[in-house]
């Protein structure tokens, strides 16, 4: 690029840095020299309304609890909404800004743009999570009218964007069909943790005096499965009598206050830890510790177009796993898990104790996740995409 953008990311569903995926956009964007500003909700923790964090721009916004029904659902978007063209408003008096990059989901943050490339001739960025109609069918069970309404956002999104990035091949194919996007329009920025710290030692603590601790890390919604997981360690620790296994359920969401409800009604407090959001220090600690990683993202067709984070984290400390086979969970992890291709606590529970009780073969696991986390899906490589998409947003 000829001169150093000014580029506003928008992120609605989570606060940054706490977002991987967005802060490691933002900083590859500032380390090529551009000046990045962040939109972003006050929730998890980040609250502080306006902050400079390391060298990048960032406002919160306030916006309601995490939605659980429909209700929920739009006044958690319409407060989103509002705060978010509030901060873009500050954003534009103080400095302007030549892109906007847009984080779904929702697919609602082109309303966000759309007057400043009406008036202002700045290029916008549609860079794709998740499919939200997918994503919306799989947390609602249902389609009805606003499932069609956000069938039309996501192809006004796709509209109003000049570029498209899409985190896997399989959403890049859907958005590139429903979009109408030539070639040269859309690009592939693959999900790859950067820079963890898996030089901290493990803490034998965590698992209280077993001998195996299984591990999950991420977001607790009803889109993500914990419920089987939950279940799957109720079946080992009851049904199989094995007393060895320690869990370690590390994240929060809107689910979580129900799940600790089950695992308590199962008589698990002993056996599952679920601490909520915790620190990096603690996560990485946890990581470096467990024996096993779980994925338990069931097998539906939202599913099968996300790449998880926690499957490339797994990786990235070198642990196997066990996962639902959902099409992009297997492309990611290729042959560093073993796969249960049902949604079955009981085969799930049957998957873990299998790994747990063979570990010559999760080691090997392990060693094959690591090696294609650093050769094939490099958050390097990822970089070279993101630059090359923003290149060609800018072109005349």
């Amino acid at each position: 690029m000829s001169k150093p953008l000014r580029i506003l990311i928008i992120v609605e569903n989570l606060p940054v840095p706490l977002d991987r995926r967005v802060w490691q956009e933002a900083c590859a964007l500032r380390d090529a020299g551009h000046d990045v500003t962040v939109i972003c909700p006050q929730m998890r923790g980040y609250t502080t309304p306006e902050e400079v964090l390391d060298g990048i721009q960032i406002y919160r916004h306030w916006i309601t609890e995490e939605a659980k029904g429909i209700k929920g659902f739009l006044g958690e978007y319409a407060s989103a909404l509002w705060g978010e063209l509030g901060c873009a408003l500050k954003a534009w008096r103080r400095k302007g800004f030549d892109v906007v990059h847009l984080c779904n989901p929702p697919d609602l943050l082109f309303l966000v743009a759309l007057p400043f490339k009406l008036i202002g001739g700045v290029k916008v960025i549609f860079d794709v999570h998740d499919l939200w109609p997918e994503m919306f069918e799989a947390k609602f069970g249902r389609r009805g009218l606003l499932y069609w309404a956000v069938r039309i956002a996501e192809r006004c999104t796709l509209a109003v964007a000049d570029v498209v990035m899409a985190t896997n091949q399989s959403v890049l194919a859907a958005v590139k069909h429903r979009g109408g996007k030539k070639d040269d329009e859309v690009f592939v920025v693959r999900t790859a943790p950067n820079r963890l710290n898996t030089s901290l030692p493990a803490d034998e603590g965590l698992k209280k005096g077993r001998k195996h601790l299984v591990g999950y890390i991420g977001v607790m919604g009803n889109a993500d499965g914990v419920n089987y997981l939950v279940d799957a360690a109720r079946y080992i620790v009851q049904d199989r009598k094995r007393n060895d296994v320690q869990f370690l359920l590390m994240g929060s969401g809107p689910e979580h206050a129900d799940l600790v409800k089950q695992r308590d009604a199962l008589g698990l407090q002993g056996h599952v830890d679920m601490p909520g959001r915790v620190s990096n220090e603690f996560l990485f600690t946890g990581l470096k510790t467990m024996d096993l990683g779980v994925a338990c993202d069931p097998i539906n067709d939202y599913n099968d177009h996300c790449t998880m984070n926690k499957t490339l984290e797994y990786m990235a400390f070198g642990k196997a796993q066990v996962m639902f086979g959902t099409r992009e969970g297997r492309y990611s992890a290729g042959g560093a898990a073993r796969y249960v291709m049902e949604n079955s606590a009981e085969r799930l529970g049957d998957a873990i104790l299998e790994m747990l009780d063979d570990p010559v073969e999760s080691a090997q696991l392990g060693r094959i996740g690591y090696d294609r986390l650093t050769r094939e899906l490099s958050w390097e490589k990822s970089v070279e995409q993101l630059l090359a998409a923003y290149e060609r947003a800018v072109q005349p």
